[in-house]
This record gives C-alpha cells, sequence and structure tokens, in this order.
C-alpha cells in the first residue's frame, strides 16, 4: 500500500511538471500577459486528458483543471522567484509574463545598446534572398532566371548587408560567380545551419503574409505579390560583387516596402 501511495505522488510529480514546462513554454513565447483564462483554453484538454479526468461532470472537470493549472503556475513561480534566475514570472495587467529581474535591468539595457539594428529588405530582396537560401550555391543569372527580373542591384545589396557572399565560381562557360548565404544571414534568422529553413509552403505563407497592407504600401503590392509567388514556386520542392541594375537599386535604397529581420533568437 505504501508503494502504491509512493509511486502515486510520483505520477502526480512528473505531471506538474510536464504542465510546468507548457505553462513555462507559453508565458515565455507571448508577447502580452497571458491571462488564466487563456491558458485554460490552451491547455484544458491536455491536462483532462494527461490527468485522466474524462470521467468527470463537465463542471467538476473544469474546477478541478483550473486548480492544477494554478498550482503548477505558482510552482513555476516560486521557481522562478529564487535568487540565482535572472528573469521572473510577473502578474501584469490580468495576466502573467516573462522579465528580467529589476536588479538586471542596468545589465539588461547596455547589452540592448549593443545590439546590432535591425535589417531591413525589401520584398525583392527577400525573394532574391530566398532563392540562395534554397539554391545555394547559386549564380546570378540563375536567379535572375527564377525570379523572372535582374536581380544584380538587390544582390548587391544583401551583399552589403552580408547576408550573402561568393562561394566561387560555377565550372561553365563564362565561370560565373556563385553565391550562397553567410553565418550572418544564420545569426539573423535564427538558424543552426540551412538545414533548418522552413519548407517552401511555409516560406509561401511567409511571403503571403509579408504583402499585407501594413507592410508594403498599396501602390505594388500586386506587383510584388506575383513576383513573390513566381519566385517560390520556381525554386522547386527543395528546398553572393555583382554588377548593380540602377533602376532596381534605387527601389531598394529608400522608397520600397521593407521587411524587418529580428536581431537575435527570442
Amino acid at each position: 500500500m505504501g508503494s502504491l501511495g509512493a509511486d502515486r505522488l510520483k505520477t502526480d510529480e512528473l505531471r506538474n511538471l510536464s504542465l510546468k514546462g507548457k505553462l513555462e513554454a507559453i508565458i515565455y513565447a507571448a508577447e502580452e500577459p497571458v491571462s488564466i483564462d487563456q491558458l485554460m483554453l490552451l491547455l484544458k484538454e491536455s491536462v483532462i486528458n494527461d490527468d485522466s479526468l474524462s470521467g468527470f461532470e463537465p463542471a467538476s472537470a473544469q474546477a478541478e483543471v483550473k486548480t492544477r493549472i494554478r498550482a503548477a503556475l505558482d510552482g513555476l513561480i516560486a521557481d522562478y522567484a529564487n535568487e540565482d534566475r535572472g528573469v521572473e514570472i510577473r502578474e501584469v495587467a490580468g495576466g502573467y509574463r516573462m522579465s528580467t529581474k529589476p536588479e538586471h535591468h542596468d545589465l539588461v539595457r547596455g547589452f540592448a545598446k549593443s545590439l546590432k539594428p535591425p535589417i531591413r529588405l525589401s520584398l525583392q530582396a527577400l525573394e532574391t534572398l530566398s532563392v540562395i537560401a534554397y539554391r545555394q550555391p547559386v549564380t546570378a543569372p540563375e536567379i535572375s532566371e527564377i525570379r523572372g527580373v535582374d536581380s544584380s542591384g538587390v544582390l548587391a545589396t544583401l551583399i552589403d548587408k552580408k547576408l550573402v557572399t561568393t562561394a566561387g565560381r560555377k565550372q561553365v562557360i563564362g565561370r560565373p560567380i556563385l553565391y550562397k548565404t553567410t553565418k550572418e544571414f544564420l545569426l539573423r534568422f535564427g538558424l543552426k545551419d540551412v538545414s533548418e529553413l522552413p519548407s517552401m509552403e511555409e516560406f509561401e505563407k511567409m511571403l503571403g503574409a509579408a504583402t499585407q497592407e501594413e507592410l508594403f504600401e498599396p501602390v505594388s503590392q500586386a506587383g510584388a505579390a506575383q513576383n513573390a509567388t513566381n519566385a517560390t514556386r520556381n525554386l522547386g520542392p527543395e528546398s553572393a560583387s555583382a554588377g548593380s541594375s540602377a533602376n532596381e537599386a534605387e527601389q531598394i535604397s529608400s522608397s520600397d516596402q521593407d521587411q524587418v529581420l529580428p536581431t537575435t533568437d527570442n
């Protein structure tokens, strides 16, 4: 009987640890404070399945789930309250969020000032970067063929921003320069290596979202969206100095619509 009680206690502890991990992941990823109701909505089914509450009456199961989430959340808050932790979980505006502890604010502020500013890329530059990322090493004529437009100006911009570099010459007539992505590209996108690039389907969705009005001016949305679709479709299922094109370079320099790349990993 004692052994059975000990096993049950151990099982409860493991379930609580699993729930704490889920809560921690949600709160860490959230940009805004996460309320108990939001956590309930996200975790109710998981808690019921993990804790075998399916036989409970709906009202009883709801109350039990809320109790367990609150208990796990209290435990998580206590874990982060340890003086060895640099961050804490605080209740803010009716929800919970992670933040640095006050005693570390000056240190974090100094670190933030040392970070590189975000890189702004036009949709055309993002298309070109995607071609290189998925087809590298690749030549400038191959990039232009895939995109359907001259890409030399955009390519020069990507090289200048250190997202693309040269990778030797292709052993064909004319020996054109090959281009590939750089370590800076991996850092900016939070990738271990190019094998972690999203699928082409995911990338098409990203480009589709990037053509929304809040990021790009309406005057060129249609053309930009069509170019994005053509470029990604031509890349296939798998999956930098160049001469400048004056017109394309002018588009990128100031008046073109911009996409912001992250400066650090989360």
